[in-house]
């Protein structure tokens, strides 16, 4: 596992564990949430490792173990200790870095494993949402033991779920069965149906500074963007990966803040990308 504090990687190895999610901590400076499995996420347990960066690399602050493997993981946006997981035993957990032991709870309604989580950004509402290989989105209050409502549409398994960071209550989803859609919270129901790729898409997701632009990395190796106010055709299309693009991330650029940047993971190579901007 690597990441880039103050300008250099570090790194933390982690026998018998493969990673397959990281999230910075929102309210601490480098600290680091892991979500990672055994054999793959084929067999085996999982861990969740949190990481704190010193002078000679990534200190292991706090580890818990799962029954089944982890496949990605989500800060709290209003508790600096809380984060919840999601496994393929088809459940969440709910963890609290303060404690020694956990979880705190459980959610387990998905029938197979989840392979995404995602807190909502917009801190009057305290939301999470899930998609499964079960082709459901679940919407939860973690202070709730139990989903608050089930979107249904998608025609294939679920591979990302994401909060828009810009409108309350709407979220999208990427799915095996090619499309991107747009969830609207309140209505319960599908807003946008986009057919994305003609392959499997694994992962999406929004712009930081544009609410209108998504985007979509596929099996086909292919980055699009999407603007919702016209889905007909991508704003734009880059390419370059020879594999699959497994997760791909937005983030504000550090000197010119009106400008977004691109992260992509494949079993290529990692790709940083200064996004096109649709026009207004």
């Amino acid at each position: 596992m690597n990441a880039v504090c103050g300008g250099a990687a570090r790194t933390l190895r982690v026998a018998g564990r493969h990673g397959y999610a990281a999230e910075f901590s929102p309210y601490l400076p480098g600290r680091l949430a892991c979500a990672a499995a055994q054999h793959y996420g084929i067999a085996g347990c999982g861990t969740l490792l949190i990481l704190d960066p010193n002078e000679s690399g990534l200190r292991l602050f706090r580890s818990f173990d799962w029954s089944d493997g982890l496949f990605d993981v989500t800060w709290s946006e209003n508790n600096e200790h809380v984060l919840i997981t999601c496994s393929g035993d088809g459940s969440l957990q709910l963890w609290d870095t303060a404690k020694a032991a956990g979880p705190l709870q459980v959610y387990k309604e998905h029938t197979q494993e989840v392979y995404s989580v995602d807190w909502s950004q917009t801190r009057g509402e305290q939301l999470v949402v899930s998609g499964s290989w079960d082709q459901t989105v679940k919407l939860w209050d973690p202070t709730v033991g139990k989903s608050l409502c089930t979107f249904r549409g998608h025609e294939n398994v679920i591979y990302s779920t994401i909060w828009s960071p810009h409108i309350p209550g709407c979220l999208a989803s990427a799915s095996g069965d090619q499309t991107l859609r747009i969830w609207d919270v309140k209505a319960a129901g599908v807003r946008i149906v986009i057919p994305a790729h003609q392959a499997e898409i694994l992962s999406c997701d929004w712009c930081k500074y544009n609410e209108n632009l998504l985007v979509t990395g596929a099996v086909d190796c292919s980055l699009r963007g999407w603007d919702l106010r016209n889905v007909r055709q991508p704003v734009f299309e880059l390419l370059g990966h020879t594999y699959a693009i497994r997760r791909v991330k937005t983030e504000s650029h550090p000197i010119a803040q009106a400008q977004s940047w691109l992260t992509t993971i494949s079993a290529s190579w990692v790709q940083v990308i200064f996004l096109p901007q649709p026009p207004e």
